[in-house]
């Protein structure tokens, strides 16, 4: 009987040598993850809300009442300012103007211009006049800016204005 134990005890202690030479011959995981490509940059509140700011003193300097759309890359709206005196309908135009953008990554007036010759694919319910211009930082695209309100041109003029305070 005690050999029959002894037989067992010397199985186990095979099994536990056996398992630990196995274990140390398997190749370390990396302790140190593979670099992975920079974040992009993404539109923030703040960023949203200079924006948004620049765009207002432009359009009061003017006396121009607008609806004024922020969004980001996503096309998901992060500020929005309707002005006193501006019509309930700027603010579906404004918010178009900026989902064409971020559709398209041209100003509405380029995304009209090259819909007309053909250049590009059209958006569902996209705008072809000008208002609606990218948020740029740097090089990268990072959001929209749609302004509706008074001509396309002086829309236009009021969301440059926006995105221009982003560097």
């Amino acid at each position: 009987m005690i050999r029959v134990n002894n037989a067992r005890l010397m199985l186990m202690l095979a099994a536990v040598v056996f398992s630990t030479v196995a274990m140390a011959q398997t190749p370390a995981a990396p302790t140190q993850a593979p670099a992975a490509a920079p974040a992009p940059q993404a539109l923030t509140y703040e960023m949203a809300v200079q924006v948004i700011d620049a765009a207002e003193a432009e359009a009061r300097k003017n006396k121009w009442n607008v609806t004024i759309v922020v969004v980001d890359a996503a096309g998901v709206p992060v500020a929005l300012r309707r002005l006193t005196g501006a019509s309930p309908r700027s603010y579906d135009i404004a918010t178009r103007k900026a989902a064409t953008v971020v559709a398209t990554k041209l100003t509405t007036a380029e995304y009209g211009a090259q819909l007309k010759s053909k250049a590009v694919m059209e958006v569902p319910n996209g705008i072809t006049f000008a208002g609606g211009v990218p948020i740029m930082r740097g090089p990268e695209f990072i959001g929209a800016v749609g302004t509706s309100g008074v001509t396309a041109a002086q829309d236009e003029i009021i969301s440059k204005a926006g995105a221009a305070v982003i560097k």
